[in-house]
């Protein structure tokens, strides 16, 4: 079910969910969150189908407020159009989106509010260009969580750089999430014998990759060794995190992506093996940041010091598997 409100106001928005509510029998009790997605006009839908899917683990209200891309059309006449989609249209959330012309999109904190569900916490997402500081932004201030992706922004590891010195705990950013199963593998792999120590570790991946300089950083932290940032040239058409290689008095453990979701483990005296590491989906990413609520401790410490003491990036060419 979709409704339509042009040039409305957020106390007719209110009433039009009330009604909702009673003729239609469309509930918000079972709601455990509120999600607020910040974004541009025309560009809304891929947020919203993404919130739609995650909704499906996390029922929640979803407000979604787009503003205008070129300055020219931030003169226009001050307006605010929404439209509320329940039922099929809106999975197991209920989606409320404004679209904020002229003055009206210069208060985003004050467009919501009136929106919130009440003793609910409230999670904000930025899908493309973040604020100059996110905790401090109008949307930051009232977020318990805040979510930003530095592969959207113009220069990615210049926003993670950017994103170290602004931190404020709650603070998370999707080049983290999308690291999530390469941690997992990684540690799974050092959890098996040998049990040698770690001497030194590569991590390389596409010049566009932000997450690759935060695998390193978690990497020289956790392990404590020097770890070395590569930029490489993408292997079949694939950007992102190309592979790891840790180096111990057995050889060389290679962790490297022979395929578009398939890496390819090599270890000495070992079998070689292919494993399945897909790219994580924008609805699997926020379904995972959704999940906690807290400040993420490690991502804070990853992002504030862990990436201050890496090296800066070189740039090599690309990298071939050594089959066993």
């Amino acid at each position: 079910m979709i409704v339509d409100l042009p040039d409305t106001t957020v106390s007719n928005i209110s009433k039009a969910l009330v009604k909702i509510r009673e003729e239609g029998g469309a509930v918000a009790l079972g709601r455990v969150l509120t999600l607020v997605i910040s974004t541009r006009l025309g560009l809304e839908e891929e947020a919203i189908e993404a919130a739609n899917d995650a909704s499906r683990e996390h029922p929640m209200r979803v407000i979604v407020i787009s503003t205008a891309v070129e300055p020219a059309d931030q003169q226009d006449e001050p307006r605010l159009d929404a439209q509320i989609r329940v039922g099929g249209d809106a999975g197991a959330s209920e989606v409320i989106m404004l679209r904020a012309y002229g003055d009206t999109a210069s208060d985003e904190e004050g467009l919501v509010t009136g929106l919130l569900l009440p003793d609910a916490p409230v999670v904000a997402w930025w899908p493309g260009e973040a604020p100059e500081v996110v905790s401090e932004s109008p949307l930051g201030r009232i977020a318990q969580r805040r979510i930003t992706d530095a592969a959207a922004q113009s220069n990615p590891r210049r926003f993670l750089n950017h994103l170290s010195r602004t931190y404020a705990p709650g603070d998370t950013d999707f080049s983290w999430t999308r690291l999530t199963l390469w941690r997992a593998q990684l540690a799974a792999v050092l959890d098996q014998p040998p049990y040698e120590a770690i001497t030194g570790v590569e991590v390389h991946g596409a010049p566009d990759s932000p997450s690759t300089g935060l695998l390193a950083a978690w990497l020289q932290m956790q392990l404590r060794v020097p770890a070395r940032h590569e930029l490489i040239s993408p292997l079949h058409g694939s950007s992102g995190i190309q592979g790891v290689r840790m180096h111990r008095a057995s050889g060389v453990i290679e962790l490297e992506r022979t395929n578009t979701n398939i890496v390819t483990l090599v270890q000495p005296n070992q079998p070689t093996h292919d494993i399945s590491l897909i790219r994580r989906s924008l609805r699997d990413c926020l379904a995972e940041e959704l999940r906690r609520l807290d400040p993420d401790d490690l991502f804070g410490e990853v992002i504030q010091k862990g990436l201050a003491r890496l090296d800066a990036p070189t740039v090599t060419g690309s990298i071939t598997v050594q089959k066993a």
